[in-house]
């Protein structure tokens, strides 16, 4: 098994997803003549924009929304899409840097929590086989768990490369390098964690300290019928 050598924490990297597919998550929640529509996913951004409209007529079709929606999950789209493209072509910085990751979410009757470490200098991880791994060992039969792991994992790190843009002006502007958001040095992490990474495939960059193993092991709960409507009478109110 081949393992690349570690970006120097000193030497920028062009924007991107640090992950082996260039992906955004997208989010979409949109509320229009009495219907409401939510769905999340990933977008490449090297597709053409045509793509957009004709998602957003397909899904609209589908799913029998209003001819309105159209234009509305369209814009929603490409507006999520201009947001990422616009840090393109700007440095940021991912040299040896380990971040914690954390699941907190629901998936239908699912509700998923979990805390890990994750290397963020690792371009060939892959949230999507971590997730399935994941759903796999824990006897998750969710089907649309996998994918909303995958996003939340993609989300985290989107915000962390954005923060890096950031880190990477400000060391520009001041020659400081200061941190622009909290994250664990890959020496702070301890060696055990980094060692330990070595032993996982390319595609998952993921490691749990032994330290943490009882604190933050996976939580996975299966929801009744009535806990589910009540979480989302709850959400429904907050949204409100």
């Amino acid at each position: 098994m081949k393992f690349l050598p570690p970006t120097s924490s000193k030497a920028p990297v062009k924007f991107r997803m640090p992950t082996a597919e260039n992906l955004v998550p997208i989010r979409l929640d949109i509320e229009l003549d009495g219907h409401r529509f939510k769905d999340a996913f990933t977008w490449n951004p090297s597709d053409p924009d045509s793509e957009v409209v004709v998602f957003a007529k397909r899904t609209a079709k589908d799913l029998k929304l209003p001819p309105a929606f159209v234009m509305q999950i369209a814009q929603s789209i490409q507006t999520q899409l201009t947001e990422f493209r616009s840090y393109e072509g700007q440095d940021m910085y991912t040299g040896e840097k380990i971040v914690p990751i954390k699941l907190d979410l629901r998936v239908n009757h699912t509700l998923i929590k979990d805390q890990f470490l994750w290397d963020l200098n690792n371009f060939d991880s892959d949230p999507e086989e971590f997730a399935r791994t994941f759903c796999k060992d824990l006897g998750i039969e969710d089907p649309e768990a996998g994918p909303a792991i995958a996003l939340a994992i993609r989300e985290q790190l989107y915000e962390i490369a954005i923060q890096s843009v950031a880190t990477a002006r400000e060391s520009r502007l001041s020659k400081k390098g200061r941190r622009g958001f909290e994250y664990i040095p890959a020496h702070k992490a301890g060696g055990t964690a980094l060692d330990l990474m070595k032993l996982f495939s390319n595609k998952y960059s993921v490691v749990r300290k032994r330290k943490e193993w009882d604190v933050y092991e996976p939580i996975v709960d299966l929801l009744s019928t009535e806990e589910v409507d009540a979480l989302e009478a709850r959400e429904e109110r907050n949204a409100r």
